[in-house]
């Protein structure tokens, strides 16, 4: 599971059958200000996510067929939920 921002949409006019009925949005995963930056990526939307949310996303392929029930999908990111507050604590 990673923390991301949504930072774009996602519009084919043609996809695979398992895109069929979902959103694809694009996601930016949210590191600590000393970390390497990730690159984005395209996920699933499961949750109503839009742009500017920040989401809690499933990046493991079994995982993400599992949420999505679909055992045998071509599927690897998957968001799962919409991210309310998020409060990082000081260790120093």
């Amino acid at each position: 599971m990673i923390l991301g921002k949504v930072v774009g949409t996602v519009v084919t006019t043609i996809s695979h059958p398992h895109y069929d009925n979902y959103r694809l949005l694009v996601v930016q995963p949210l590191t600590l200000a000393e970390e390497e930056p990730a690159g984005d990526f395209i996920a699933i939307d499961n949750t109503q996510a839009g742009v500017g949310d920040t989401v809690l996303v499933n990046r493991e392929g079994n995982g993400a067929r599992g949420v999505l029930n679909n055992p045998d999908g071509c599927m690897i990111s998957v968001i799962v939920g919409i991210v309310d507050s998020l409060n990082i604590d000081s260790f120093d």
